[in-house]
């Protein structure tokens, strides 16, 4: 029986061996064929490969990869021989010749890559592919191979193509060149280089234009924290196996998951954003550990010529974190490659005589570079008047300066570079277009304060960050120069139409009054506005009592409403919150306030709104159904949330809030964070709830100039300033995040054990509660952070397995969001900054 098992045993180790034998290294006259796909290189530790790489239909490049395939199957480049000029999928050969020089032919005819090495004095040459992934040429003078009597003629490491290794040194000689996209590997626009002043930056060089973008190019060397003395000529960068990264001029940084043991690659990718990746083995994913841009929309040419990026940072796909929009009378030329920007919907250059063109408002918009020239202390007449001057002008930047407390006004030639963002509070935009244009294609909206007219535009479309729906107003009129005109016969026409309009609008608002009034009565003039504010479905009371079942199925209640489980008649399970004290005034603003309010938001991590219904009395609001319910009965149930769970809950909640205070062109407050009002799906993934106590906070007036007629909010969760009278800020939604994530850590809600009492005129006399045990309990160890302390206080459903790292970093900002001090809290995409640097801890 022996004979036939050990046969047995010989045949399926020869069936699980591979067809084909490892090529470890290339000769003289040896050769690597494109038709052969078992030719290739592979490093003693199996972890790189070398060889022909399909790059497209009958298309190939010398290349090295990573062996390990990726999720999807593919394979990561770190280097290219031909990206710009790839090769026959039939007769093409990577060839050592026996002069040494190692060359690639396409088709076995046109040499289109050499390494330039051929030296006939070497008697012996050997190609082989090192550990480190790099490619070597190695030559020696003796006939047996020794590392004492080999030299070095030719290295892949010497000539990268967008892709550093570990120990890889990116010199004054070599630079990173992205790639066109994803699945085409020639060379792009964006460059990583050491520029003439010793400086490591990031340059867009486009086909017509060029402008450098990291670091900031207005910082001038210290600035930015680099140092232009290098020693000698030398400039140099490179990083090691633990993912510490060092240059010449002073850049220093590690990677997030610092330590041995991961592979890892700095690419500069094909959005233009240099990053330093780590490889998960056990997914097959790469996970970013360092990037020089925390915002993409900082990265020049992404939006070409006459267009603005505007940015949506808490999106997890890259694709849909930059969205790019033309700019009012301008058309996108190719709505698949942005880069290419957009053109003037005119066809006639700007006219410049006085009174033909005009001007359209953009807020919060900044267009960096491509100045005619600077106006400091200039008014905005001034600044109009100016560009006016120039035929060349084609609009102004117009911006306050803080620090000089003076406006400054930057003519345009070239509309380059934009970017818009809530953060640009002082950056307002005037673009210039023909009249007749403005005139031929507009919409009717509100007239500007001290206006000597009235305005019109077509509100613009695809501007992701205006959630609120705000319109872009035209530039007051008066400010241009008008032509001089009989003063007698202007007086006459002006009363004329004056006096008709008044008549048109008394007659007009008589009407309508009486017809408002009369739908009024049935309240559907209301039930009409709300559906023309939303756009959301409108439901009847009866449908949603059926959907509910007579509302027998309770999920949920709070403050404003009690919440019922429904399945809609197209099949959708939803929440269905019915407002309580719905016949008072305050029953009806809360919802008015929730409906408005959810209605301009959309967020990955803030719950949907599906329709609402106003009938009679009853005010309800249908929702997403959330298959986990709120954070608190999942706390307080028999499941148990691991600390990596826990981990993202807060991170997407903090997403969720971060977009309310900053993403929105109007900011909103949420007023009452707590663990009741973030909804868990099935993935457990978090979405903010319940907007019936938020406060819309008009952009004009800044996130800390609000006021409210009533102290909001859930006891336990509350910030000090509520207590105390003070101004709210979108600091007081950061102290009750804070709470939250010490309750998701300990278990413990605010209040649990502890005391907590005001004297008569509101001042916080004692409080003792979750913050102070919390503080506590690690400081009995002499320190904040360590394993000892953090299993005093994590939550003992866990049974002391949870992830360390990832514990540390939630009390660690738990904590700094409690502050008692609101200027001492971070802002929530602060919060969102710590959180993300420990999220490759996974």
């Amino acid at each position: 029986m022996r004979t036939p098992i050990f046969l047995v045993i010989i045949l399926v180790l020869q069936s699980l061996s591979p067809s084909s034998s490892t090529i470890s290294s290339l000769t003289k006259g040896s050769s690597l064929s494109v038709e052969k796909p078992d030719d290739v290189l592979v490093s003693p530790n199996g972890v790189f490969s070398a060889g022909f790489y399909s790059v497209g239909d009958n298309a190939f490049c010398f290349a090295i990869w990573f062996t390990q395939r990726l999720h999807d199957g593919s394979h990561t480049i770190v280097w290219m021989a031909n990206r710009d000029q790839p090769v026959n999928g039939r007769l093409s050969k990577v060839k050592l010749l026996k002069n040494g020089d190692l060359i690639l032919t396409d088709a076995g005819q046109l040499d289109v890559w050499s390494a330039g090495t051929g030296n006939r004095s070497i008697s012996k040459v050997q190609l082989q592919l090192n550990n480190t992934g790099n490619l070597v040429l190695l030559g020696s003078e003796s006939k047996t191979w020794s590392s004492e009597n080999s030299i070095t003629l030719w290295q892949s490491f010497d000539w990268p193509t967008d892709t550093l290794l570990p120990y890889q040194r990116l010199t004054r000689y070599a630079k990173l060149l992205s790639s066109r996209s994803r699945s085409n590997y020639s060379s792009s626009y964006y460059k990583l280089f050491f520029d003439n002043d010793n400086f490591l930056k990031l340059l867009y060089d486009g086909p017509v234009l060029s402008s450098l973008y990291w670091p900031d190019p207005w910082l001038i060397g210290w600035q930015a924290n680099r140092s232009p003395y290098a020693y000698g000529r030398e400039r140099s960068a490179v990083f090691n196996a633990s993912g510490h990264f060092q240059s010449t001029d002073g850049l220093e940084f590690s990677a997030a998951d610092y330590g041995v043991g991961v592979q890892r690659r700095l690419t500069m990718d094909v959005d233009g954003n240099a990053r330093l990746y780590s490889l998960d083995e056990t997914k097959g994913r790469w996970t970013v550990s360092w990037q020089a841009m925390a915002q993409p929309c900082k990265i020049h040419g992404i939006c070409g010529p006459n267009s603005f990026c505007t940015y949506l940072p808490n999106e997890k796909s890259e694709a849909k974190s930059r969205r790019c929009a033309c700019l009012p009378g301008y058309n996108v030329i190719d709505p698949s490659d942005w880069s290419l920007g957009c053109q003037p919907n005119f066809t006639t250059p700007l006219s410049c005589t006085v009174g033909e063109t005009d001007f359209i408002q953009l807020p919060n918009t900044d267009f960096y570079g491509y100045d005619i020239t600077i106006y400091y202390n200039y008014t905005l007449e001034m600044c109009v008047n100016e560009c006016l001057n120039h035929c060349d002008c084609l609009g102004f930047q117009f911006e306050y300066s803080s620090s000089k407390v003076y406006l400054d006004c930057y003519p345009k030639r070239l509309f380059v570079n934009g970017y818009r963002s809530p953060d640009f509070v002082h950056h307002r935009l005037f673009v210039r277009l023909p009249k007749d244009l403005l005139s031929s294609d507009t919409e009717p909206h509100e007239r500007l304060p001290n206006a000597s007219l009235s305005f019109y535009i077509k509100p613009l479309r695809n501007l992701s960050l205006d959630c609120s729906h705000q319109v872009i107003s035209w530039l007051d009129r008066s400010y241009y120069k008008k032509p001089k005109q009989n003063a007698v016969l202007k007086f006459m026409v002006s009363f004329a139409f004056a006096l008709a309009g008044f008549e048109i609008v008394c007659i007009c608002t008589v009407w309508c009054f009486m017809y408002i009034t009369q739908l009024d009565r049935s309240g559907v003039a209301r039930q009409r506005l709300l559906k023309l504010n939303t756009g959301f479905r409108k439901f009847t009371y009866d449908e949603l009592k059926k959907a509910s079942r007579n509302f027998s199925h309770e999920i949920g209640r709070g403050g404003s409403g009690i919440i019922y489980k429904g399945v809609l008649q197209d099949g959708r399970v939803a929440a269905i919150k019915l407002l309580i004290n719905e016949a008072n005034y305050q029953g009806e603003e809360e919802f008015m306030v929730e409906l408005s309010t959810i209605g301009r938001l959309n967020h990955m991590n803030l719950i949907e709104m599906w329709g609402y219904c106003v009938e009679g009395k009853h005010r309800l609001l249908v929702y997403e159904y959330m298959e986990y319910g709120s954070l608190a009965e999942t706390l307080s149930s028999s499941q148990t949330l691991n600390s990596l769970q826990r981990f993202d809950i807060a991170l997407g909640t903090a997403k969720g809030l971060a977009y309310l205070h900053e993403e929105c062109l109007e900011w909103v407050l949420h007023c009452d964070v707590k663990p009741q009002n973030i909804l868990l799906d099935g993935d457990y993934q978090p979405k903010v709830a319940d907007f019936g106590l938020s406060k819309l906070l008009n952009r004009a007036g800044g996130n800390s100039n609000s006021s409210f007629s009533r102290i909001r909010g859930t006891r336990g969760y509350m910030a000090p300033e509520w207590i105390f009278n003070l101004h709210i800020t979108s600091k007081v939604d950061v102290y009750s995040y804070g709470m939250v994530v010490l309750e998701m850590v300990t278990g413990k809600t605010p209040m649990t054990g502890h005391h907590t009492s005001f004297s008569n005129d509101g001042e916080m006399m004692e409080v003792r509660g979750l913050v102070n045990w919390v503080r506590e309990k690690i400081s009995e160890n002499g320190r904040r952070k360590g394993s000892d302390s953090l299993g005093k206080i994590v939550d003992p459903k866990l049974q002391g397995e949870f992830d360390v790292a990832k514990m540390e970093v939630l009390v660690d900002v738990a904590l700094r969001c409690v502050e008692e001090d609101r200027d001492a809290r971070p802002t929530m995409s602060q919060v969102i900054e710590m959180l993300l640097r420990h999220e490759n801890d996974r």
